[in-house]
């Protein structure tokens, strides 16, 4: 935005509070772009940087020293165009503000609280256009948009400087970057809004994972063409590609989804193992991350006993809810929804008193069917198959939807991959695996990653003729079919599905490109064979298992699960909960 308007006008008039560092860092950068310095004002702890002023004056920031009588920021703030803040909070003030020329760029940077808050800007000027270095405002300028990306860029090319050329590449990278249509990762920093370049999105969002993609190339072949680079890259694509397979590791591909849910409404997170050491150091997690607001059910005397053994500092009935399953006044009213829902099914009321008395997965589907909570996590104990049948009973499945499935993330140094289903069908149908493949397809979309789906199978486009072959190749048929849009093939080898040279060997007109990062398995012994082992050999992070096709978010982790694991899935979990807010069936028959 600075360097379009500085491009055009050139008699833009900055001013600047603060002559530290970075301050004049960033004066330099902006005279380097095209301001000119005779336009440029600055006042510090001693008020106005002029000629002849002797106090707190250095070589860098005489520079700037204007010949003028001026002596405080009020005086110089008159018909500005920029203010850049970089200096302390509540130093402009809002009768500044009102003298600023028409449609202001205000840069008020200091943190935590900036030098003037957005709101009292706006009071004396709507028109304002405004940054802050905090993240519950728009444009927040933050130095993750660039910092980590420009050096990333220089290493890779062995620059011997940082020099000027490459800090100009970065800030035009930014710059095309905000105007470009936001990504979904993007919109969900934003709680979904929809998003265009103009006065509340000036600049990208610090947690689009395009900005690698941008910044890095761009320093990269800036400081081979200015000549610090001492290993210039030959094949700029292979190099895009490679950064490629870095975005979608785990801190950045986890990152988004933190950032949209702590942004997004706070939701009830309901946990059936409160009483699990993960499950305690997670909602403390979680509590200081502002992610959600965790109820836990367990026996108060065992909850409070551990959390004083592991140190931890959240207390029952001050920092969450706790639900004793032994003694809840809303037992009665538990047992009886819990019959409305399974009385038809083979359960009888005293079968319902007793699973209610002694399961917690099943109190919290309950809780979060009686609008108690937005969202349930259970699995740390009991088996996977009964949790899965509770899950069933209370909350069942979601709008046209045939049945449950697991989707798996594994995160590891080679790059992101989902799998399905890792933990619920045993040997799906053609039409089953099409309407897994869909909604896990759905899911991949939520973290800002286009699937290309690959469908599993022992044939490799027909070189087999099993029934297990003659499924994927059926259910690879219907899904291309009906969903037209999704990238996807099958059935082919789980080698040809990572790597388009081996599959183009085979069948060089399949309808996937470039490796599949959606990887569905023909039964469960595949899916989670391969999940197990792959987990273990590559050492990857296991996210999940997601459960799909749910009427109301609920996942159903394993005994495996760590307390991080945990967190992740509660991050998951509010933004399914913010997305499944229409989908409610309290009175399901």
């Amino acid at each position: 935005m600075a360097s379009n308007l500085l491009t055009k006008n050139r008699g833009c008039k900055i001013v600047a509070s603060g002559a530290g560092a970075a301050a004049l860092a960033c004066l330099n950068l902006l005279v380097r772009l095209g301001a000119k310095k005779e336009n440029i004002w600055v006042s510090d702890l001693e008020g106005v940087v002029y000629e002849g002023r002797e106090a707190l004056m250095d070589r860098w920031k005489s520079v700037y020293a204007q010949k003028t009588d001026a002596r405080k920021l009020d005086d110089i703030i008159e018909n500005a165009d920029i203010f850049l803040g970089v200096s302390a909070g509540n130093v402009l003030k809002p009768e500044m503000v009102a003298k600023m020329a028409k449609t202001p760029l205000i840069l008020a940077l200091a943190n935590p609280t900036p030098e003037i808050m957005p709101e009292d800007a706006r009071k004396v000027r709507p028109d304002a256009m405004i940054c802050t270095g905090r993240s519950d405002y728009p444009n927040q300028v933050n130095n993750v948009l660039c910092f980590p990306y420009i050096f990333r860029g220089a290493l890779d090319v062995g620059a011997t400087a940082i020099n000027e050329e490459m800090k100009a590449a970065a800030v035009y990278a930014i710059a095309a970057l905000a105007k470009e249509e936001p990504s979904d990762v993007a919109a969900r920093a934003y709680s979904g809004e929809a998003l265009s370049f103009g006065p509340n999105y000036l600049i990208p969002s610090p947690f689009d994972p395009r900005l690698i993609l941008r910044i890095a190339p761009a320093v990269a072949k800036a400081a081979m063409e200015s000549g610090v680079a001492t290993r210039p890259i030959k094949d700029m694509n292979a190099y895009l590609d490679r950064l490629n397979r870095f975005v979608f590791r785990s801190g950045l591909i986890m990152k988004p989804v933190f950032a949209a849910a702590k942004i997004a409404e706070r939701k009830r997170v309901i946990y059936a193992d409160g009483e699990d050491e993960r499950v305690l150091r997670a909602a403390q997690i979680v509590l200081e991350d502002q992610t959600a607001t965790p109820i836990l059910i367990g026996r108060p005397d065992v909850v409070e006993t551990r959390l004083k053994r592991f140190g931890l500092r959240i207390r029952p009935g001050k920092d969450f809810e706790l639900i004793n399953p032994q003694n809840d006044p809303r037992y009665r009213d538990y047992v009886d929804l819990f019959l409305h829902y399974t009385g038809r099914r083979g359960v009888t009321p005293e079968a319902a008193k007793t699973i209610v008395r002694t399961s917690t997965t099943a109190i919290a589907a309950l809780a979060v069917m009686r609008n108690e909570a937005d969202a349930m996590i259970c699995g740390l104990g009991g088996r996977f198959g009964r949790n899965l049948q509770l899950v069933d009973q209370i909350i069942g499945l979601g709008n046209n939807i045939g049945q449950f499935s697991a989707l798996s993330l594994l995160i590891s140094q080679r790059g992101t991959l989902f799998l399905t289903d890792t933990y619920v069908n045993t040997d799906p149908s053609a039409e089953q695996i099409v309407e897994m493949a869909a909604l896990a397809a759905e899911e991949v979309r939520g973290f800002g990653i286009e699937p290309k789906v690959a469908l599993l199978s022992h044939s490799n486009f027909g070189s087999k003729d099993t029934e297990s072959a003659r499924k994927m190749r059926k259910a690879s048929e219907l899904l291309a079919e009906r969903y037209p849009e999704l990238e996807s093939d099958g059935e082919m080898h789980g080698d040809a599905a990572l790597s388009q040279i081996l599959r183009d060997r085979v069948f060089p007109g399949s309808r996937l490109k470039g490796e599949a990062n959606l990887l569905v398995f023909p039964n469960l012994d595949a899916a989670n064979i391969t999940l197990n082992v792959v987990k273990n050999l590559t050492d990857a992070l296991h996210v999940g298992p997601i459960l799909l096709g749910t009427a109301r978010p609920a996942h159903i982790l394993t005994p495996s699960v760590t307390s991080r694991g945990v967190v992740n899935m509660t991050a998951l979990a509010v933004l399914e909960a913010n997305t499944k807010g229409n989908q409610k069936q309290l009175n399901k028959g």
